[in-house]
């Protein structure tokens, strides 16, 4: 498949650390679409369905054949409160809650009710969405299960979205996924996927999707004073080559070959068009090495 370099990532939709209104988030689809973004990423874990119904509605009177659609299975959305301690990252009422379920029958049923919220009649990528706790179950249940619908012709392409390397070299190792979305493992201040994931994916063909690299937002402008001191040196670094900060964010991972797209989040129209002039923004080759060091 061939992904846009860009895409919008969907937790912000589904009021991740931030709630926005249902016409803000179809602001937020609509400044994407004008600036040209057509690779969109969701999951049920967003907002417990609320980002898959906002991406839904706003991409529902779009040509379904004019951009790429991606959610993730691993997550049913049931009714009613979670556990208590469940992390509250997303602003939402305790109406819904998220269940483990990486059977072939939840794969299923995700895929069905994902569907159902989006208010569409397909998607283009499905994807195992992080199985830390529950390897052997999403290798051999959820993501055979993908590799037949793939087989079927239902969805186009599949792959493993994770917070983590490590993980995703083994399912590359030991699984057939079309590509990974690794977030958080290769930014300017994370590179954990650079030792053996990249390579490996580049080796095999798999397509590395990069997620997470402005870090809630630390680097999208200048950090805080009292923001950690590998974020500060790095906005230092930028500031005295003339480099918007979000600029380098966005577009360090890109430099890699094995890197095919990478995924923004936004809660507004504001942010949408300030990551697409970061991601235009011309940069000078004597960046990259400061930053290295």
């Amino acid at each position: 498949m061939d992904l846009p370099r860009l895409g919008l990532g969907g937790g912000p939709l589904g009021n991740y650390l931030t709630a926005i209104s249902d016409a803000q988030a179809h602001a937020v689809v609509d400044a994407a679409w004008e600036a040209g973004i057509r690779y969109f990423d969701t999951a049920p874990f967003y907002g417990h369905g609320l980002s898959e119904r906002r991406l839904g509605a706003a991409l529902r009177d779009r040509p379904r054949d004019a951009y790429v659609l991606s959610t993730k299975v691993g997550r049913l959305v049931r009714p009613g409160p979670g556990a208590p301690g469940d992390p509250a990252i997303f602003q939402i009422p305790s109406t819904n809650h998220c269940e483990w379920d990486f059977s072939r029958d939840g794969v299923l049923r995700c895929l069905d009710e994902s569907l159902t919220r989006l208010g569409l009649d397909s998607i283009d990528i499905a994807l195992v969405h992080d199985p830390d706790r529950h390897w052997p179950q999403a290798l051999d249940e959820a993501f055979a299960t993908l590799a037949d619908l793939r087989a079927q012709g239902v969805v186009r392409a599949i792959g493993i979205g994770m917070n983590q390397a490590e993980m995703l070299v083994r399912f590359a190792r030991e699984a057939d996924p079309d590509l990974v979305i690794a977030a958080n493992t290769y930014t300017l201040v994370r590179r954990s996927a650079l030792a053996e994931l990249l390579p490996l994916c580049q080796e095999r063909g798999i397509a590395v999707v990069a997620a997470g690299v402005l870090h809630r937002g630390l680097l999208a402008a200048s950090p805080p004073a009292d923001a950690p001191a590998d974020i500060r040196r790095i906005a230092e670094t930028c500031t005295r080559h003339g480099v918007p900060i979000a600029a380098a964010a966005i577009q360090f991972p890109l430099r890699h070959p094995a890197v095919r797209s990478v995924l923004i989040g936004a809660h507004s129209p504001e942010q949408i068009q300030a990551n697409v002039h970061a991601y235009g923004y011309t940069i000078p080759n004597h960046l990259w090495p400061a930053l290295s060091r």
